[in-house]
């Protein structure tokens, strides 16, 4: 028992760890003196390697082979992930942190969307209202004349949601999907537009620096730590401890940056953040109780 106890702490803490270093990118982008290309450029260079030699440490000559496994699916997964992160780049010029991270938040439901769609999984009416929730939450924070972001930071922040969402969807769908190589093949893509849509200039020592912690701290090791740490934990409870990423990015910009999302995108953001939680408590709920259920079950089922 105690050290099912010592593995549950463990994967809570790689997951909140996960969450401060994912809650950072924006502080650090808004740091960054190089163009949006040369910011995508570093950080996919930088996460790339740093992925790379995680895999040849952890799976030593079979990391080759883990690339080779993903197929099409494991692609579609890297294309999303890379479009999703190209896309919140450029967004940080765009739009506050704040509302990119609520947007983004909502992947879940866009998630659930998709499924419904391609495996015919209704929604059910709690998460379809948690739906109308967050989206009204949304509406709040763009509507209003002070919102943070114009339209194309809104778009690019929808962008980032369904990219994030549809890679949910298809991880399920294909469970031989592997996060780590996915995400290296992600940060590879990332890499090749930034170098080529780039203007050949000289990148400051500074942002050097900064591209490597956007890179490799912010981004890669925050999913090393997540993956890590998702294995230990119920799912439901990895997703609600990775929601604090949502909450602490717009904080580091306000209170470093001076950066005020205004007080209707407060209130927006809170009615969306506190809608994606209460889902995912519901299908921890949820989960629990099938789970309770299954164990009280005649072994060999009914006859």
């Amino acid at each position: 028992m105690s050290s099912a106890i010592e593995a549950h702490r463990k994967g809570a803490i790689l997951v909140l760890g996960a969450a401060v270093c994912w809650s950072s990118g924006g502080l650090i982008a808004r740091h960054i003196e190089a163009d949006v290309w040369t910011q995508a450029a570093g950080r996919g260079f930088f996460a790339a390697i740093t992925l790379f030699l995680f895999l040849l440490v952890r799976d030593g000559r079979n990391s080759w082979a883990l690339f080779k496994a993903l197929g099409l699916p494991g692609i579609v997964v890297a294309c999303c992930f890379a479009s999703a992160s190209l896309s919140f780049v450029i967004a940080l010029k765009h739009a506050t942190v704040a509302l990119i991270l609520v947007i983004q938040s909502t992947a879940p439901f866009i998630a659930a969307i998709i499924a419904w769609i391609w495996m015919r999984e209704p929604p059910g009416w709690i998460r379809s209202l948690a739906m109308v929730i967050a989206l009204f939450g949304v509406w709040q924070m763009v509507s209003g004349g002070e919102s943070g972001g114009d339209t194309l930071g809104i778009a690019l922040s929808c962008v980032i949601a369904v990219a994030i969402g549809l890679a949910t969807v298809m991880v399920r769908r294909y469970h031989a999907i592997r996060m780590t190589p996915a995400m290296c093949l992600a940060a590879t893509i990332i890499m090749a537009v930034g170098f080529i849509m780039r203007e050949p200039l000289p990148v400051a020592v500074n942002d050097v620096g900064l591209l490597f912690l956007f890179g490799a701290v912010q981004l890669a090791i925050g999913l090393i730590w997540f993956s890590t740490g998702a294995r230990l934990i119920p799912a439901g409870e990895a997703a609600l401890l990775g929601l604090l990423e949502c909450v602490l990015g717009p904080l580091w910009v306000w209170l470093f940056l001076n950066e005020d999302p205004g007080p209707q995108a407060l209130i927006g953001g809170a009615l969306t953040l506190a809608a994606v939680a209460g889902n995912t408590l519901y299908d921890m709920a949820r989960a629990s109780r099938a789970a309770r259920t299954l164990a009280k079950s005649p072994v060999g089922g009914s006859v």
